[in-house]
């Protein structure tokens, strides 16, 4: 942009423009929202900023995850009344389906040590080893796995320790009151399939143009769900339940990401001030320019 003026005005003019605080950002108010605040940049962060940022969405995506039965729309009231069928549905046979194997002694040893893949203790490494390899062979797609699934996780963790003792399930092989809510158990919904479905679900939706990781991704959470159920550790609808939301969880942090991703945050940077002085017709000239700011 380039201003012809008079040279009083002209100086008077670029006095002011460098007075302290004169030259602000201004603010693109038509990307702004909550989220931009705490969005993930696409390079690598020191951690204190980047745990900042994590704790941030995720208590955006808390917020979003208790608060979605209040802003859901027709088409999801007819999803989640579907799904709550189904749910009854599992529910009024556990009893009967929990009796589907012959449950011996080494199956449910099988069941145990096959559902270690999706504990705590071996999805947190696994989703550090995404950030780590990452960040040392800078692959952004892995550090950004790393990223969101250790938010996706953390807001997974979060659901089911809330859900687990206001449902209070006696697990199937406790010695009281089996399959029983509101009894103080803590089998429903299943922590070990809403993590490693969560976890499915980031890694799937991050690399799906790649066929074969979501195969092996939902095939491992999979395994660890069907082991679970081997292991007399949770009912069928323990288990659909909390795959379930994990898929979801995983899905609706990896979209959030995308969608802000997808346009401009934060703010413009200062103008840029170039004074001309034309002597043909004894004016100044002074090209106002403007730079893409920092991401926020």
């Amino acid at each position: 942009m380039l201003l012809c003026i008079p040279r009083s005005f002209a100086a008077l003019l670029l006095v002011s423009l460098s007075l302290p605080g004169a030259a602000q950002s201004i603010p693109d108010q038509s990307s702004e929202d909550a989220r931009d605040r705490v969005y993930y940049p696409g390079d690598t962060e020191s951690l204190r900023p980047l745990g900042r940022k994590l704790l941030g969405n995720i208590w955006l995506d808390q917020k979003e995850i208790w608060t979605s039965p209040f802003r859901m729309n027709r088409g999801d009231a007819k999803l989640w009344i579907g799904f709550g069928a189904v749910t009854a549905a599992l529910v009024a046979t556990d009893r009967r389906t929990s009796k589907t194997f012959e449950n011996s002694g080494g199956q449910i040893r099988f069941g145990n040590d096959l559902s270690k893949i999706g504990a705590t203790y071996s999805v947190v490494p696994f989703v550090a080893g995404f950030y780590g390899y990452g960040v040392l062979l800078d692959n952004p797609k892995a550090r950004e796995v790393g990223v969101l699934g250790s938010e996706a996780l953390l807001d997974s963790l979060i659901v089911v320790e809330v859900l687990k003792p206001i449902a209070g399930r006696n697990r199937p092989d406790s010695t009281k009151e089996r399959g029983n809510f509101f009894s103080g158990g803590d089998s429903f919904p299943s922590g070990h399939a809403i993590a490693s479905w969560t976890l499915a679900s980031v890694i799937a939706h991050e690399y799906g143009q790649t066929k074969w990781v979501p195969v092996l991704a939902y095939g491992l959470a999979g395994a660890v769900s069907a082991a679970r159920f081997a292991a007399q550790k949770h009912y069928a609808s323990d288990i659909v339940v909390g795959g379930a939301m994990g898929w979801f969880i995983g899905r609706t942090v990896y979209r959030t990401h995308v969608d802000h991703a997808a346009h401009k945050h934060g703010w413009l940077s200062r103008p840029v001030i170039s004074p001309d002085f034309q002597p043909g017709t004894r004016t100044y000239a002074i090209g106002v320019s403007f730079a893409p700011g920092e991401t926020q």
